[in-house]
């Protein structure tokens, strides 16, 4: 029996490798002969750069960058030199997980850091980026990622626009002329684990705002700003992307990778799914335990359990999500592929004491799992 363990990261408690070390151990208990391929995985968001690397092997580099409140700050990126493929992970240079609540300004962060993370793929040669965008702590737009790569927003005094979301609202002129030529010759893949457009009530700002220290007139202000900057975008290149599906991911740098990079959006977890080879090693797969922080119904707009499910549906393979909870409409994941899907509490706990035992209880239930599953088979 072949059993395939591909979660996520469990979220402040275990990155997605040790998530599934965790659930390998547990299978382990058990003494059968069972054939275990970890392959930790990711839907854009945190993580996703660890988990391309486990994925392909890539070559761990770093760069010395602007995080999100312009402080310097050290940032890795993946090399895949057989390929000339880059991997940029929007979260190392420019996200949330590394400010605490106190310092989140959706109002004022940028994504100058991604900006310089891409240059330094260019400098080594980069052919072809995929660029991950989950886990952001901006709402600029991808401005501070363009002014990075060379271009320039003025306003109407022709003053550069300091950084942050905000600013867009003086936007007068934008100028790509000194945007690195390189560009021209990049292949450019962004995964994104929404939906949303850039604007209006489902928009970057209204809907991912708030979780980045915009209060409710903050989300108007930034919205009225990001709209500003659209338009400017639209007449300079004479192409309309704030309706894009994607385009409000990671603080609209969905819109801003597909605007100015050429990037084609896609869900994140296929992204990294295709580059892990998932479909190849489904083939001979009995089993699949996936998982992550929370299981709901919002799950099925791109995240890992159910990107998992509808792959291994294809090949009439079981999967099983392990979550730490499973929230309003995780109901739905079961007419995406998913089997069942299990809580990973085994009693009344608290949030800081089921965070530390999490690879405890995932080993806990991966053994339960797999002791009904062999009996079901047998």
């Amino acid at each position: 029996m072949k059993i395939l363990i591909c979660p996520d990261s469990f979220k402040d408690a275990l990155p997605a490798a040790a998530a599934a070390h965790a659930i390998a151990c547990g299978i382990r208990r058990l003494g059968e002969e069972i054939e275990l391929v970890e392959c930790p995985l990711a839907d854009g968001g945190e993580g996703s750069l660890d988990a391309l690397l486990a994925a392909t092997g890539a070559e761990r580099r770093t760069a010395t960058v602007q995080d999100a409140l312009g402080r310097p700050a050290s940032a890795a990126w993946g090399w895949l030199a057989e390929r000339r493929t880059a991997f940029v992970e929007l979260a190392e240079a420019s996200g949330i997980q590394a400010l605490p609540p106190a310092k989140r300004t959706a109002l004022h962060s940028t994504t100058h850091g991604v900006g310089e993370l891409i240059r330094a793929a260019l400098d080594a040669g980069a052919e072809r980026l995929l660029l991950t965008l989950g886990g952001s702590a901006t709402n600029d737009g991808g401005a501070g990622m363009l002014v990075a790569l060379g271009a320039q927003l003025r306003d109407a005094d022709g003053r550069d626009l300091p950084p942050g979301g905000a600013a867009l609202a003086e936007l007068a002129e934008l100028d790509l002329s000194g945007l690195d030529p390189r560009l021209a010759e990049l292949h450019v893949e962004a995964a994104v684990d929404v939906d949303n457009p850039l604007l209006g009530e489902r928009g970057a700002s209204a809907v991912f705002g708030p979780q980045k220290g915009a209060i409710s007139d903050d989300v108007t202000r930034l919205d009225a700003a990001l709209a500003r900057f659209a338009g400017v975008t639209a007449a300079a290149l004479g192409e309309e992307h704030r309706d894009l599906p994607g385009a409000g991911a990671a603080g609209g740098m969905g819109f801003a990778a597909r605007a100015f990079l050429g990037a084609e959006l896609r869900p994140g977890i296929e992204l990294v799914m295709a580059q892990a080879g998932i479909q190849a090693l489904l083939e001979d797969t009995d089993l699949v335990i996936t998982g992550e922080g929370q299981l709901d119904g919002q799950s099925l707009a791109g995240k890992t359990p159910v990107g998992v499910a509808r792959a291994a549906r294809a090949h009439g393979v079981p999967v099983v999500v392990l979550a730490g909870r499973l929230a309003p409409g995780w109901q739905a994941a079961s007419t995406e592929g998913v089997t069942a899907a299990f809580a990973l509490a085994d009693g009344p706990m608290a949030l800081d004491e089921a965070l530390e035992r999490c690879a405890e209880l995932l080993a806990d239930r991966a053994e339960s799992v797999v002791r009904l599953f062999t009996a079901a088979r047998s």
